[in-house]
Parts: structure tokens; C-alpha cells; sequence
């Protein structure tokens, strides 16, 4: 699939026809597992812990109906991380 990770987004594109569990389960399964390497991560890493939840509870989804739709979410996923230093949610390390 397209991918792209940021701190508070992985917006992915996924194709192909159904197999196996339902899209809501594939998700839950990608959150539990990173949870788990990220917590491990805190403790044996250093890692900055995190309060509360790692992810937020929902999550999107959205059919695509064509090329022209694809192309245009293809290139936010491409240049979403470029955004992030202006989003409100951005913490500069510095």
C-alpha cells in the first residue's frame, strides 16, 4: 500500500478485494501491535512515554471511485509530511 507516517496520522492506501478479516479488525490488529513495540520501546529505550492512549480510538476510511481521486490522494499522502511543522499539533524539539 501507499504509506506515509507522521505523529498523529498513517494515511495508507490499500487494494484488492476482501480476504480475511474485516478492515476494522486489520486496523485494531496494526494498533494493539504498535502499542506493544512502542510501550516496550519505553521501557527498555527510553522512549518518551505517552499519555493516555497511543492511538485514537476511530479511525477513516473512504472508497476511492477513480484515477483522478487516486491521484489527488496519492500526492497528500506523498506530501503530508511536509505539512507537519505547521500543523497545530507539532512540538518542536528544539
Amino acid at each position: 500500500p501507499d504509506l506515509c507516517v507522521r505523529p498523529d496520522a498513517v494515511p495508507t492506501i490499500n487494494k484488492g478485494e476482501h480476504v480475511g478479516s474485516p478492515l476494522h479488525g486489520v486496523v485494531q490488529w496494526f494498533k494493539t501491535m504498535t502499542t506493544n513495540e512502542y510501550i516496550r520501546g519505553v521501557k527498555q529505550n527510553g522512549w518518551p512515554s505517552f499519555p493516555g492512549k497511543l492511538w485514537q480510538r476511530n479511525y477513516w476510511e473512504r472508497i476511492v471511485r477513480n484515477e483522478t481521486e487516486l491521484d489527488r490522494i496519492r500526492d497528500y499522502i506523498r506530501n503530508n509530511p511536509v505539512q507537519w511543522e505547521s500543523d497545530k499539533l507539532f512540538v518542536n524539539p528544539a
